[in-house]
């Protein structure tokens, strides 16, 4: 039977080397002067020997390589799934110790109220064209009442205009629905604060005659018995006296930004149902 012209070099080969083996063996038994012909053989078969030792040697090294790899990549897999999980892990503290400090800045305005106060979390927002709001997760069963004031650690946030048994609604004091006393902290002129929507509130009825600068801080001034009277509502940040005019036109920034609120404060006053 004729061999493939590509097999003969690998059958040349491996005749050659089970010849040389034959002869190795033989002269292993019997120990005599190397001859001729077996230095020829042994010429001819220590590179074949060696060619296949070093394919085996390669072979083997390369399936230990294999092995290790596929080790390294389900410890690798392992290590980025406890990876994973520490981000989370570590994330959820994070939250956690910044909800902290929140709670924590909301019980020292707690602490500087004579009636008693309620913690609520926001659980939706409205901030439409019509109406500003925010729905907190408190309600009748926690003793919350519709025109009780709602407070955060910067400031005045609105009043509960709407309550369910667990659930209220708080008109924010930007929305131009709502109107509040209030009074320019360093010159004690008092006018009425109204939102003016996105662009935060106005405040009215503040004579001409009267000092008021830009950065003057604007409080709650407690005449009509919603809101304790030395609130934070905001800062001066525009003034105009139109000529012939009676009254200023002044623009307050509010202290509190509502588009960041998580918590709140309720204020447990005697004034509920306030309209």
């Amino acid at each position: 039977m004729l061999i493939p012209r590509k097999y003969q070099s690998i059958a040349v080969a491996a005749i050659l080397l089970i010849v040389s083996l034959s002869i190795l063996s033989y002269s292993a038994v019997n120990l005599t002067e190397t001859g001729l012909l077996r230095k020829m053989v042994l010429e001819v078969a220590a590179p074949v020997e060696n060619l296949i030792n070093t394919s085996l040697t390669a072979l083997h090294d390369a399936w230990k390589r294999y092995l290790f790899l596929v080790g390294m990549e389900d410890e690798n897999r392992k290590l980025r799934r406890e990876n994973a999980l520490l981000a989370k892990q570590l994330n959820q503290y994070r939250e956690g110790y910044m909800e902290g400090m929140r709670l924590q800045r909301l019980l020292d305005i707690k602490s500087g109220f004579q009636t008693q106060t309620l913690a609520a979390r926001v659980i939706d927002r409205k901030h439409t064209s019509l109406f500003k709001t925010i729905l907190i997760n408190k309600g009748t069963s926690e003793g919350l009442r519709v025109g009780f004031p709602v407070l955060a650690d910067k400031g005045v946030v609105g009043r509960i205009i709407e309550t369910s048994w667990h659930a209220s609604r708080v008109l924010l004091l930007i929305d131009e629905n709502s109107n509040i006393d209030a009074l320019i902290q360093r010159s004690r002129a008092q006018g009425m604060l109204q939102g003016a929507g996105s662009s935060g509130c106005n405040m009215k009825y503040i004579s001409r005659v009267e000092e008021v600068q830009p950065g003057d801080v604007v409080v709650t001034a407690g005449l009509a018995g919603v809101f304790p009277k030395g609130l934070l509502l905001g800062v001066v940040s525009g003034v105009s006296r139109k000529e012939g005019g009676l009254f200023q036109k002044i623009e307050v920034a509010p202290a509190v930004d509502f588009s960041r609120l998580e918590e709140v404060l309720a204020l447990i006053t005697e004034q509920g149902n306030v309209p």
